[in-house]
């Protein structure tokens, strides 16, 4: 039995439905059962769980030959680095009650810095606190998802002006498709090899580096609208990302991480990963938004 925490999202999705289509058991934990019905129609078991509570973590994990876990950020709350800290706290204590033979943890680019990245900082946390838990540790880390850019779509629509926090414009930054995130993590967890000392850390991002002037100019290709990237000034961040619906300390963390992106920070870690490129392009993904957005099929052209 795998079981895939976050299987509701891009990339516990695209996990759970690698692992269906090996012909594999999968039990998705979901935390609303309303939005299982995809997982449950793929022959997905689903089971509720509660990511804050030790002794729901363990009971989903329960006979597992593998587990894919994922801590949320909860956007929602006021202190999000102390609700991801609960979070992953009680998920380690239901793996060390119950530790699967394999576990694979979905961690960040920069995740091997103790400070200065903002949220990032969050899953260092995460990786520190997993070591030992299991005979088989992945950690698998992911450059920035390509489905982020959903956030400023109807800004870049309806103004034409794609607003970045990446400085400056031409820098080029790893970016991956979140499906792209999932099948590699099922892939790794089929991966039957040799139980090692130290966890495997394994890197993935997509074959080509961009920049915010190309996110622009393909939405623009793909819109047939006129769209221009925008360096947002430092001192509008924390504004914006208020009034993007984020909590004053969650704006602060994100603007940590961009500066942190922007020094060069949130990058592979030399010398430690295993390097994956997904194959899954920015167009196709920003097509796909697009397609979402507008509601049109021309979009992903």
């Amino acid at each position: 039995m795998f079981v895939i925490f976050g299987a509701t999202g891009h990339v516990g999705h695209a996990s759970a439905t690698a692992l269906r289509r090996a012909g594999q058991e999968v039990r998705a934990v979901v935390r609303d059962a309303t939005r299982a019905e995809t997982l449950a129609a793929m022959g997905c078991e689903i089971a509720l769980a509660d990511l804050n509570d030790a002794g729901s973590v363990a009971r989903a994990i329960r006979g597992a030959r593998a587990v894919q876990w994922l801590c949320p950020v909860p956007h929602a709350h006021d202190d999000p680095a102390a609700a991801m800290r609960q979070i992953i706290d009680a998920g380690v204590t239901a793996l060390r009650s119950a530790a699967p033979p394999r576990l694979l943890a979905l961690s960040d680019y920069g995740a091997e810095h103790a400070h200065g990245t903002g949220i990032t900082t969050l899953f260092h946390y995460l990786e520190t606190q997993l070591r030992g838990v299991a005979s088989s540790l992945i950690l698998l880390r992911a450059a920035e998802h390509m489905q982020n850019w959903a956030r400023v779509l109807p800004v870049a629509l309806g103004r034409g002006v794609l607003p970045s926090l990446h400085d400056p414009l031409d820098k080029l930054f790893p970016t991956v498709a979140a499906q792209d995130v999932g099948e590699l993590a099922a892939q790794l967890l089929l991966d039957e090899g040799p139980s090692r000392a130290m966890p495997r850390v394994v890197s993935i991002e997509g074959k080509e580096r961009v920049s915010a002037l190309d996110v622009a100019r393909t939405l623009a290709e793909l819109s047939g609208r006129t769209i221009a990237a925008h360096r947002l000034p430092r001192d509008e961040w924390s504004a914006m990302l208020r009034g993007a619906g984020l909590g004053e300390r969650h704006a602060q963390l994100i603007a940590d991480l961009y500066d942190a992106h922007n020094a060069g920070r949130i990058d592979v870690e030399a010398n430690v990963s295993e390097r994956r490129l997904g194959a899954t392009s920015l167009r196709h993904v920003l097509g796909a938004l697009l397609s979402r957005v507008t509601g049109t099929e021309t979009a992903a052209r």
